[in-house]
């Protein structure tokens, strides 16, 4: 039999196991669609898909064991991890709020805390000869060349001469991973010489980015759980591959359309609205083909991406640019009005890479150097257990001819 339209506020509270008043607060956040029952105007009911599109998210965070039988496309396999945890609307790393930790640390702080589990330790790993990058002319590789592509080719060229990177020892890895952020910062950059911290050498080569703000922006990108570049990372370092390859992995998941490389389709879809001079003919035209709309809507969070909500704000706090940042947000007013979806990180990294005037791609390499941080937190954890990953494929091809 199939299942009826619409269900009752009583049937919706139910299923959902919510008060009505957290259900009138879905309707207003656009989550669940309500109607007026035809003859009562003064009585809604509650569209049934959204109903059970919420009761399945909720699902997903509060139970992936049960969801991954249910879902292999998302969530699966499960594997156990200490480090990030995504539950109730928020983001931490090793029991400490993201948000939080954005506010008030650098990069290298977070990096140390995911790790070595400590803050503390941050002075160790990035200062002195342990933490300087590997002597490759990063100039000559970026010239020409996108972010990503001059990252990659970095790693490839710098891991020849990195032997201690062999070495797959929990210290030892952190030291990498320390080589490799000031390595790919200085691809990224351009700059030669290394400041004070990642941060300030980036904002010494993009004028207008306070170190603050970016040090908020890599904090926010550095791990999300078992994304797909982490899981890639795990996957690669589980072969026992040195630290390099296990980050050359993570670039390569990470610029697809799917992932991180969908701040592409971000920065493509605003270029789109300033072209047509309008946003509602650009959203209906969008709507009406059934196609998404890139940088809003995140499966893990049903009141909106908290990572996105904080950088935007921060972003206002800036005061720079306040044309540019005042048409991002109505655009997001926008989408929100039409489609109940808030935006995620993709759409607030090209909305700071809009507003500071970084070079093309800013965004996805923000987001790249911020990851890499997560990547090698669970390449840690993945070299300690010494196991494989090796999932089994659920064959259903043709049978052996006998």
């Amino acid at each position: 039999m199939s299942q009826k339209r619409h269900m009752t506020a009583k049937e919706a509270t139910t299923r959902l196991g919510v008060s009505v008043q957290t259900l009138y607060a879905y309707v207003s956040r656009g989550l669940i669609r309500s109607e007026v029952v035809p003859g009562n105007t003064r009585k809604h009911h509650y569209l049934s898909e959204d109903v059970i599109r919420l009761v399945e998210r909720k699902a997903q965070r509060s139970d992936p064991v049960k969801a991954t039988q249910e879902a292999l496309h998302w969530g699966a396999p499960l594997l156990e991890s200490a480090l990030t945890l995504i539950t109730d609307d928020h983001l931490y790393y090793r029991g400490r709020d993201a948000c939080a930790l954005a506010q008030t640390c650098s990069i290298e702080q977070v990096a140390a805390l995911l790790w070595t589990e400590s803050i503390d330790n941050a002075g160790a790993l990035f200062d002195g000869p342990n933490g300087a990058s590997p002597n490759v002319s990063a100039g000559e590789i970026a010239e020409g060349k996108g972010p990503i592509a001059a990252m990659t080719i970095a790693l490839a060229l710098a891991s020849e001469h990195d032997l201690a990177a062999y070495d797959l020892a929990p210290r030892n890895v952190a030291q990498t991973g320390a080589r490799i952020l000031h390595l790919l910062t200085r691809v990224m950059t351009g700059v030669t010489e290394q400041e004070a911290t990642i941060a300030h050498t980036m904002a010494k080569a993009w004028k207008l980015a306070p170190a603050r703000l970016l040090d908020a922006a890599l904090i926010l990108c550095a791990d999300h759980e078992l994304n797909a570049s982490s899981f890639t990372a795990r996957v690669v370092a589980s072969a026992e591959a040195n630290p390099y390859s296990v980050v050359s992995g993570g670039l390569a998941a990470l610029q697809g359309a799917r992932h991180g490389g969908n701040t592409r389709r971000v920065a493509a879809f605003l270029r789109e609205i300033e072209q047509a001079g309008e946003v509602q003919g650009v959203l209906r035209e969008r709507l009406q083909r059934g196609d998404d709309i890139p940088g809003f809507g995140h499966r893990l969070y049903v009141e909106g991406d908290p990572r996105a909500a904080l950088l935007l704000r921060l972003l206002e706090q800036t005061g720079l640019h306040p044309d540019v940042l005042a048409h991002a947000m109505m655009v997001s007013r926008e989408v929100q009005r039409a489609t109940g979806k808030a935006p995620t990180i993709d759409y607030a990294l090209v909305t700071l890479e809009r507003v500071l005037q970084l070079p093309p791609d800013g965004a996805l390499a923000l987001f790249a150097l911020g990851r890499t941080v997560g990547w090698f937190a669970h390449a840690i954890e993945q070299y300690s257990t010494g196991e494989l990953i090796r999932p089994r494929a659920r064959y259903i091809g043709a049978l052996p001819r006998t």
